[in-house]
């Protein structure tokens, strides 16, 4: 059997089943910006919904989460992974189906688009906690960060033309329709997916000693906390997706807006800006993590993605210079939030044992993202009490302290994923802790 090198001597170019894969993820994240437009422009246009009812709409798709802990219990006692993932996607299409022949038929409701909202990122959810299992059985070991950075390019690419396309297929076909192009893309997902053979492993025993749901899922949050890699990394990215939230974009558009006076097109110039940073980010990583170190990376970009943050919090001088202080903000941040993500993704995968893969990503998300509608809420008291740009300077200051979850930790110490090796288990938690 060949090891992790001398299967990533063949580039992941010329790998058919990653490069299937990394298709169907490539049309579906473009899907992604065009739903991420389009469904709240159905609820203020053809159901004249208040910005409540709005903000309720983003919340819904998040809430999932809040139980992906159960969910990733769930999916690590299924032998299928692949299985899951094309569920997810075929989910995902019903759902955003419904929308279009609902609206032609007269019948959408803001009900609908709840339910929309709810069973879409359930369905996320559940590709999510299925997605890291599958990852490394398709991936060689040696060739995490260079798939991460490939998966992540394409991600930052539809952030740079997917609204654009979007707003193209909203005024040409009307916003319900568009949804139908999101649910096409995840039909070819689930295509191309349906592809790519891997060899999965037998499920966990399915008998009546077998563990039940809620200690698996105990099981799971246990070994993130007992791992001095998974540990850290939690608390850091936790502590950065609050704080950016406390930033979110709205707050961002609003400081922009009525503080530095520019106009929505500008505005929309410098998130493009920023979206090129994260493109570039992702492609780069791989080269900045082989230079410097995959730990050391994780460090850079744990500072860089919140702390740019600042220089716009601080503009002012003439309007060239706040427009370019915004756009040099989002640049250096997208840019930042690919060398953690890239490279933290990674080194992940590189230390969870397959037997915990879904219920530990399922943790994961349910803490991580479950922390981000906390931190939008915070930073609207902030803003209220304290004003914008205290609210966002915060934000910058707070973010960037994340690193103190990092440094006491091993990951600055690790140069590449050689260095670390999986965790001993037993069926239900932790036995040693490999690194």
């Amino acid at each position: 059997m060949s090891s992790p090198e001398q299967a990533a001597a063949i580039s992941l170019w010329r790998d058919r089943r990653f490069c299937r894969f990394w298709a169907g993820q490539s049309v579906s994240q473009f899907g992604d910006r065009i739903t991420e437009l389009a469904l709240p422009l159905i609820a203020v246009s053809a159901l004249n919904a208040s910005a409540n009812q709005v903000a309720w709409l983003t919340a819904l798709i998040w809430t999932p989460n809040l139980l992906a802990i159960f969910l990733g219990a769930w999916g690590d006692h299924q032998a299928h992974k692949r299985r899951l993932l094309i569920l997810a996607d075929l989910v995902r299409a019903a759902v955003l189906l419904s929308v279009p022949v609902a609206y032609l038929s007269g019948a959408v409701t803001l009900g609908q688009l709840y339910a929309v909202a709810l069973l879409t990122g359930a369905a996320g959810v559940l590709f999510n906690t299925a997605y890291p299992p599958f990852f490394v059985r398709l991936v060689p070991r040696a060739s995490y960060v260079d798939a991460n950075s490939k998966l992540s390019a394409s991600r930052s690419a539809s952030y740079v033309a997917g609204p654009a396309i979007g707003g193209a297929l909203v005024q040409a076909l009307t916003a319900p329709v568009t949804l139908a192009v999101d649910a096409l893309t995840f039909l070819a997902s689930a295509v191309l997916i349906s592809k790519v053979s891997v060899n999965e492993p037998p499920a966990a025993s399915g008998s009546t000693t077998a563990p039940s749901l809620l200690r698996r899922a105990r099981a799971g949050l246990s070994f993130v906390i007992r791992h001095p890699v998974l540990r850290a990394a939690l608390g850091c990215a936790a502590t950065v997706n609050f704080f950016t939230f406390v930033a979110g974009s709205g707050l961002i558009v609003l400081f922009a807006n009525r503080s530095l006076g520019l106009s929505a097109g500008v505005i929309g110039i410098a998130f493009g800006i920023g979206a090129t940073g994260a493109l570039l980010g992702a492609v780069f990583a791989p080269k900045i993590s082989r230079r410097f170190g995959v730990g050391r990376s994780i460090v850079v970009g744990a500072v860089l993605f919140p702390a740019p943050i600042a220089i716009a919090a601080t503009a002012d001088g003439p309007l060239w210079l706040r427009a370019g202080a915004l756009a040099a903000a989002e640049f250096l941040s997208g840019f930042g939030v690919m060398l953690f993500d890239v490279n933290l993704n990674s080194l992940q995968a590189a230390v969870i044992p397959d037997g915990m893969r879904s219920r530990v990503a399922g943790a994961y998300s349910t803490i991580n993202y479950g922390i981000r509608p906390v931190g939008a809420i915070a930073g609207g008291l902030l803003a209220t009490h304290l004003g914008l740009r205290t609210a966002l300077l915060i934000a910058a200051v707070g973010g960037a302290l994340s690193l103190l979850w990092l440094l006491p930790s091993p990951i600055p110490r690790i140069r590449s994923l050689a260095q670390t090796r999986v965790a001993d288990t037993t069926r239900d938690g932790t036995r040693t802790i490999g690194q």
